[in-house]
């Protein structure tokens, strides 16, 4: 059984390692700044996060490698497994491998038990090494290690004030074939050992069983099958419980963050639930996968990260970043207009997940290509807004074009590399300068193959020029930035070529020249006594639940924290420092609220505008309009009486919604969380470019359920 009581070994890292270093007779070391400390499980703008393949980076235990067929020792079959585990990860946090190159956050490949068969396509063996194809999410994959192994894995990384974050995949469990049951392990789900159904025995209906998806649409990803996964149906209670009760039970030993796997392709309806219940019990900082090409702008994309109480991965960051530094194939007026462009899309910019590779990708570095490139892409990933995520072994270089080969065995620990160096330099300004964690950017200077930009977070500056020119230098003139008059060294030594700088009265900086690929960073750090609002987390709850504020300018002494007008006070802020406070949702009317703080000296901060307060505990319900015709343009909405569901809203209401896979047309239906236990009024509009059109009749009413999920069908009122 997966042990739900936190261990011994799991105890805030903080209290038990000052107690080892007295007990030795040795000092203990000052506390970090709480927005900085690992303890700060919501706000992880100011980490660097590094994402390991847990079965291609370090083998600690031998002992625990698959055997037969599935193994492979020395990675040359790189969809077998190759012996990487936790013991692992941990021998490299113990010896200062991921601390030395300034890694304060490591993501791992999703930690639950795997199918054990070794699928054959086309010819070539193939295991559930990468961890997604699950059997048991309340169980550990045991090639990875048992739950002291997990545990020992999260004490070690937080002693080194490291966060532990986990991949979680919750939209399916492994391959499965429509027509043959004998095929791998039939997308068997287990219960802590329990049978729950398999993909061809499924009498309950725990999977879709809609083929698979052509990805046409948002409906067809969602409701048909990834590829052969044996795609899970969420709005079965039993299936909601599963998942809310084996989150709880990693949540409950010690992890610091959950990346979702696949978001895309889940009902968003049941994926806010699930963040209402994580904020609700330990929140932390979750981010989720939803994949963009190059040049895709998707306005689901936006509207997800804006609503559903978890980040995601920035692809858009991430392609045009490959595109500029790369390929070549867009120039530094491209990258700066992405940065504009989704500064104002994402509600919370600074909170997506930045990078310019991971598993899914081919690596960023091409065999016989200058390493300049990569090490610019770095860069500016460690620079800008966001929260930075480093694939494993791109500080070694590490290429490889695809599926498997993207995912090879690391090929050294080198602390020598230039890329290493680079993410040495610069991960510690996340900490240090709460411009680079927090700050607004600024364009400053541009051309096709220049780009100086500026952060600025109160006044806290930095500035980046980078030069992705790797054959001539450039001439910089007319330069002025936020940064006071004096002279500046780069915080890169010199390491990409970066050069010092002279600014004038009024930020004018004097004309120099940028070598040739090179990158320079200046900064400027100063305290900031104004009360100033950085970042809150998470970004939804209701009334009781705990929330982080971080910033600067607090004070010592506890003030007033005000959710739009309505302040609160005492017992309900439960921790007011400098750089964070914790305080309580208050009771007040469901719905979007600016958070900012007022000192004890009655000094206020501007307003972090986008916190829903929800009415209550959530469940999904999924609601089904049956004979609601439609003439071409038009689509099927639907608003109620409940700030989940828009408040009565004609112009924006929930959808369109989804007519072709569980339901046709011209019935319509959407998944949608609701207050548990409310009656909810609710009706279906039409809308079209043309104008909209609302139900007739009286209001339909529902009463949702106190627990798990439901679904309510009613027919079209003319």
């Amino acid at each position: 059984m997966i042990p739900l009581a936190r261990k011994p070994w799991c105890w805030p890292l903080a209290r038990w390692s000052s107690a080892l270093l007295m007990a030795a007779g040795l000092a203990a070391p000052a506390l970090a700044a709480p927005d900085t400390d690992v303890s700060n499980k919501q706000g992880f703008n100011t980490d660097v996060i590094y994402q390991i393949v847990t079965d291609r980076f370090s083998d600690g235990n031998a002992a625990n490698n698959p055997g037969g067929s599935a193994f492979s020792s020395d990675c040359s079959q790189r969809k077998l497994y190759c012996g990487g585990d936790w013991k692992g990860i941990q021998n490299k946090i113990e010896d200062g491998y991921l601390t030395g190159m300034g890694v304060t956050a490591i993501w791992i490949s999703q930690p639950v038990e795997n199918i054990t068969a070794v699928i054959n396509y086309s010819g070539v063996n193939s295991t559930a090494y990468h961890g997604y194809w699950a059997r048991d999410f309340k169980k550990t994959n045991p090639a990875f290690g048992n739950f002291t192994d997990f545990s020992n894995l999260i004490a070690a990384a937080h002693l080194k004030n490291i966060k532990v974050i986990i991949d979680f995949a919750p939209n399916h469990s492994s391959p499965a074939s429509a027509t043959d049951t004998t095929f791998a392990e039939n997308g068997r789900l287990y219960d802590n050992g329990t049978l729950l159904a398999s993909y061809g025995s499924d009498p309950n209906g725990y999977f879709h069983h809609n083929g698979g998806t052509s990805f046409s649409n948002l409906e067809d990803g969602i409701y048909r099958n990834l590829f052969d996964l044996a795609d899970l149906n969420h709005n079965k209670a039993t299936v909601d419980a599963y998942f809310k009760n084996a989150i709880k039970a990693w949540l409950d030993l010690g992890i610091d963050g959950i990346r979702f796997d696949a978001v895309k392709h889940m009902p968003f309806g049941w994926q806010k639930s699930l963040m209402s219940y994580v904020h609700g019990y330990k929140p932390v900082f979750s981010f989720g996968e939803w994949f963009l090409s190059a040049n895709e702008v998707d306005p689901a994309n936006h509207y997800f990260a804006n609503a559903s109480g978890m980040s995601l991965l920035d692809f858009q960051f991430a392609q045009k970043v490959r595109q500029v530094f790369k390929e070549g194939s867009a120039d530094m007026v491209g990258l700066n207009q992405m940065i504009s462009d989704t500064a104002s899309q994402y509600a919370q910019v600074n909170d997506q997940v930045t990078f310019i590779d991971n598993h899914d990708m081919p690596r960023f570095q091409v065999a016989g290509a200058s390493g300049r490139k990569l090490e610019q892409a770095l860069a500016f990933t460690l620079t800008s807004r966001g929260v930075p995520a480093i694939y494993y072994g791109t500080e070694q270089y590490m290429t490889g074009t695809g599926d498997p080969d993207n995912r090879a065995k690391i090929s050294a620990f080198s602390t020598t590399t230039t890329a290493y160096k680079v993410i040495k330099a610069l991960a510690p300004l996340r900490k240090s300068n709460p411009a680079i964690a927090y700050g607004s950017t600024t364009q400053r200077w541009i051309n096709s193959n220049v780009y100086i930009y500026e952060r600025k977070f109160g006044s806290n500056v930095a500035v980046v020029a980078i030069n992705r020119d790797l054959v001539n230098t450039a001439s910089i003139g007319g330069l002025v930035t936020s940064l006071p008059a004096g002279s500046y060294t780069d915080k890169l030594t010199g390491l990409l070529g970066g050069n010092s700088i002279t600014v004038g009265s009024g930020g004018s900086v004097s004309n120099f020249t940028l070598a040739a690929g090179g990158v320079a960073v200046w900064q400027y750090t100063t305290a900031i006594t104004t009360p100033t609002v950085a970042h809150v987390g998470p970004m939804l709850g209701k009334s009781g639940n705990t929330i982080t504020i971080d910033g600067r300018g607090f004070g010592a002494t506890k003030g007033t924290v005000y959710f739009g007008a309505n302040p609160v006070t005492g017992t309900a802020i439960t921790q007011w420092e400098d750089t964070q406070i914790k305080v309580q949702v208050p009771s007040i009317t469901p719905g979007s609220y600016g958070v900012s703080v007022k000192t004890a000296a009655s000094v206020a901060s501007g307003s972090y505008n986008g916190f829903q307060v929800l009415t209550g505990p959530q469940v999904t319900v999924r609601f089904v309009v049956n004979n609601a015709t439609t003439v071409p343009g038009e689509s099927v909405y639907l608003t109620g009486d409940k700030f989940e569901l828009t408040n009565w809203s004609a112009a924006t209401p929930l959808g369109p919604l989804f007519n072709q896979v569980v339901y046709s047309y011209p019935s319509w239906y959407t998944d949608v969380n609701v207050p548990a236990g409310s009656v909810i009024n609710f009706k279906f509009i039409k809308k079209s470019a043309g104008g909209t059109t609302w139900e007739g009749g009286s209001n339909h009413v529902f009463t949702a359920p106190a627990s798990g999920t439901a679904t309510v069908t009613v027919n079209w009122q003319p």
